[in-house]
């Protein structure tokens, strides 16, 4: 395991920023311990918490940006649908976004092999025509994510040794 360290000061200041810097600053962290590189050779260096921290970062920039599809289409599905993500969030206490991964799972089974190949730009404007079901699912994480990122926040603040370690 890597150790990914984080200088308290750094930590402080994006706690007083607020719930969104302050996952921001774990993250970033984690992902300079990693070389800035998410890799199946560097996920092996995290633990499981590491990990699933940067799967919601991801998960949360792709669909804030785009929607479960752009998600998937940028080779993100499995890292959600095919890990026990669902289960981890459930376990940190975010039962709302644990729910909706797992109602919207049938979609991802349905559609990555479409949404997952290469294609233009206007085809990937024509992928969202095809997969409506998607929709609600994008208009539900919008509309979550201030409180899916506090939970996420609290439970990292709660278990921050799990993710950190604090340094001078």
């Amino acid at each position: 395991m890597i150790e990914v360290k984080i200088q308290d000061a750094v930590l402080a200041a994006a706690a007083q920023e607020g719930m969104d810097a302050f996952v921001d600053a774990v993250v970033d962290a984690i992902d300079d311990a990693i070389g800035g590189e998410l890799t199946a050779e560097t996920m092996s260096q995290l633990n499981a918490d590491q990990i699933t921290l940067l799967a919601y970062k991801i998960l949360r920039d792709e669909v804030m940006e785009g929607g479960f599809v752009q998600l998937i289409h940028n080779g993100y599905g499995a890292f959600i649908y095919k890990n026990p993500f669902g289960r981890a969030m459930k376990e940190w206490g975010v039962i709302g976004l644990s729910q909706l991964i797992s109602r919207s799972h049938k979609f991802y089974t349905k559609y990555h092999e479409m949404i997952e190949q290469d294609m233009t730009d206007d085809e990937f404007m024509a992928i969202f025509e095809k997969c409506p079901e998607f929709d609600d699912y994008d208009d539900e994480f919008v509309v979550s994510e201030e409180q899916f990122t506090n939970m996420v926040a609290c439970y990292l603040d709660d278990n921050l040794d799990k993710f950190v370690t604090i340094v001078e």
